[in-house]
């Protein structure tokens, strides 16, 4: 099998411009179609397109998910894009750039309840699901042909299909021999797109910017366009030997993606590195007071999404936007984990004190490296984190109980 349609399903051995069933343009067509078996699956705009969705009214016209005066983008809808907007802009901006666009606060409810079911679905065809977010994940079909009826394209297509007609949302799926291939793949149909990337890889790969490969930020993009590497290609046909004297381990990672090699597995229990809570202020703020008042109750909610999915973390992270737009981000490592909004409020507002003096537009707290509770040191269990854990989680069962307002723990956890 070398072509599939993916209006009707049909498959041929040879080269086809068009379907020879339905005459459909929508074919795909790839020497390795049949043996790929890794693929990556992104949702089209997912939350504008889960909004649209549910509001048949929004379908033509440009959708921005985010709110406030002082907020940013979540995500927006692909005619918000046509004007420049993106994710991360400053709402007022893209407001300037898109007047007409629609803004919609988020609704991570629907966004979750969107997601279960369509990874449900996927995991219906194979438990090596890794999702990275709720609209994309990588998936490793490998050895799922008789159980599933037809090879990995065949059951992705059909997966599309039935994502579009249960759900009513689209995806893009990207599909090749590892992980780093099959992210690649998914974003050059977008939306509703299906790409497939073989051999024909490192020659796709030679013209693209350092900053695709995985791991090369904003800042190792710059070094390494310093070093004389500004594409993928100028990697590739470095000396291997050379790019680990300059960059250690990461050098040869470099190397080997620059090849379109990747190592790494499909793996459904993989460690979240990190969570976090930010909020953006009305009006900007200045003082400890005002800022902790703000601090708290991320730190509440931090916690308590902590205990609910059973992690906690000794890396405290805290986050400043100032009125400039810049970031300041500060972090520390606690002797314990924790997972109580009493510890992660005290290690943000001691991160805090040096920053102090000048407005702010943002706060926010994360946790860095996140491990599973039960995985923690026993220290957890016997110190002040483990009081204040009993105390938060008594007030989790109230809230559960009697609802969020039940209880209000406010600061008196500070300590």
């Amino acid at each position: 099998m070398k072509v599939i349609c993916r209006d009707c399903l049909w498959t041929a051995d040879h080269r086809a411009e068009r379907c020879g069933a339905c005459d459909s343009r929508r074919v795909i067509f790839h020497e390795e179609l049949a043996r790929l078996t890794i693929a990556h699956l992104d949702c089209d705009a997912f939350y504008a397109s889960v909004e649209k969705r549910d509001r048949p009214e929004l379908r033509d016209v440009p959708v921005i998910v985010g709110g406030g005066k002082r907020g940013v983008v979540t995500t927006c809808c692909y005619i918000a894009r046509l004007y420049g907007v993106h994710s991360a802009m400053p709402m007022f901006k893209a407001l300037k750039a898109c007047p007409d666009a629609v803004v919609i606060k988020p609704d991570f409810a629907k966004y979750r309840a969107a997601s279960d079911a369509i990874f449900g679905a996927v995991r219906r065809l194979t438990p090596l699901v890794q999702t990275l977010s709720l609209d994309e994940a990588w998936i490793d079909l490998a050895g799922t042909e008789r159980l599933n009826d037809g090879p990995p394209a065949l059951q992705l297509i059909r997966l599309q299909q039935q994502i579009e007609a249960e759900v009513g949302l689209t995806v893009s799926i990207g599909l090749a021999a590892n992980r780093f291939l099959a992210k690649v793949a998914s974003e050059l149909d977008k939306p509703r797109g299906f790409s497939v990337i073989g051999a024909e890889a490192q020659a796709l790969l030679a013209p693209k910017p350092v900053g695709v490969l995985p791991g090369v930020g904003p800042v190792f993009r710059k070094t390494l366009q310093s070093d004389g590497f500004a594409t993928v290609g100028d990697l590739a046909a470095a000396d291997p030997r050379d790019l680990i004297r300059r960059y250690g381990e990461t050098g040869l990672r470099l190397h080997d993606l620059a090849h379109g090699r990747d190592a790494r597995l499909v793996n459904p229990g993989h460690e979240r590195k990190g969570m976090s809570a930010e909020t953006t202020f009305n009006d900007d703020l200045t003082t400890a007071e005002d800022l902790e008042a703000e601090l708290w109750p991320l730190c509440e909610k931090l916690a308590s999404k902590a205990r609910r999915d059973g992690v906690a973390s000794r890396v405290v992270m805290l986050k400043l936007r100032r009125t400039d737009f810049k970031i300041v981000t500060r972090r520390v490592t606690l002797p314990e984990p924790v997972q109580t909004a009493r510890a992660l409020f005290a290690a943000g507002r001691e991160l805090m004190v040096p920053e102090l003096g000048r407005p702010y537009r943002l706060i926010g707290i994360g946790m860095g490296d996140v491990q599973d509770a039960v995985d923690a040191p026993s220290a957890l269990f016997e110190s002040t984190e483990a009081r204040a854990l009993k105390t938060e989680t008594a007030i989790d069962r109230l809230r559960a109980k009697f609802g969020a307002g039940a209880v209000v723990a406010g600061r008196a956890l500070k300590g």
